[in-house]
């Protein structure tokens, strides 16, 4: 028991280390799979500025539109603007060579990255973009330094400053980002709801039964519950003339 106990809690270590950002701090997603017209705004942004780049092998279009309450040809008009069948799994058009040759890395697929780094992670790298003139991008981010991803939304919340601290030797480093006011064409709350709205749907994406599974799990609950007072009362009843 105690060997099954360490080799699940080695198994969990580096998707704690993922979560944990490297250190940075995670802002609170405060994501919600059951807020359809979050979700459908969050499709829309995903369609617009990701899926250039990124795809979701795990979903298809159709089933999104069932699960979001999409009409079909509000899918086909602005969803599936390269030729895709409602079908066929969200594929992005960009080949993995051409990936490679422009951003060093082919852009991973997303279907499950709000599972495998959790919402708030993803939440917080999309609000932690900053200038960075040493990068071929031109930006870096503070949850994952190095990233090859440009900041695709920087027209909507403008190229964060970075803002430096001091380490115990004396070396500066970034600890974290200013935007400028007016520097995109949203203010802050604007931006912050955007990228909630594209971490929602990413948390959906990864698990889209997700939102019937936590509805069928209170039934579930209460039926138990309910099971276990009539047992109770069978239990009373069978045992009451043994004493």
């Amino acid at each position: 028991m105690r060997k099954m106990a360490v080799a699940l809690l080695l198994a969990l270590l580096p998707g704690l280390a993922l979560g944990a950002g490297g250190g940075q701090k995670l802002m609170d997603a405060h994501v919600d799979v059951t807020d359809t017209a979050s979700l459908q705004r969050g499709a829309k942004y995903f369609a617009n500025y990701c899926m250039g780049c990124h795809s979701l092998k795990y979903l298809r279009y159709n089933r999104m539109a069932e699960d979001l309450a999409i009409p079909e040809n509000v899918l086909e008009q602005y969803l599936l603007w390269d030729g895709s069948k409602p079908h066929e799994p969200m594929h992005t058009a960009m080949r993995g060579a051409d990936a490679t040759e422009w951003f060093g890395a082919a852009p991973p697929d997303l279907s499950l990255t709000a599972r495998r780094r959790g919402a708030d992670w993803v939440f917080t790298y999309l609000n932690t973009f900053y200038r960075d003139d040493d990068t071929a991008t031109g930006v870096n981010n503070l949850v994952l330094p190095g990233a090859s991803m440009p900041h695709v939304l920087w027209r909507l919340q403008g190229v964060p400053e970075p803002v430096y601290g001091e380490a115990a030797n004396g070396e500066r480093h970034v600890t974290g980002v200013k935007v400028a006011d007016g520097a995109g064409a949203l203010s802050e709350e604007e931006y912050h709801r955007v990228t909630r709205d594209i971490t929602n749907f990413l948390a959906y994406a990864a698990e889209p039964i997700r939102a019937y599974r936590e509805r069928l799990g209170v039934w579930v609950l209460l039926f138990i519950a309910l099971f276990t007072g009539l047992a109770y009362m069978l239990k009373r009843e069978f045992w009451k003339d043994v004493h």
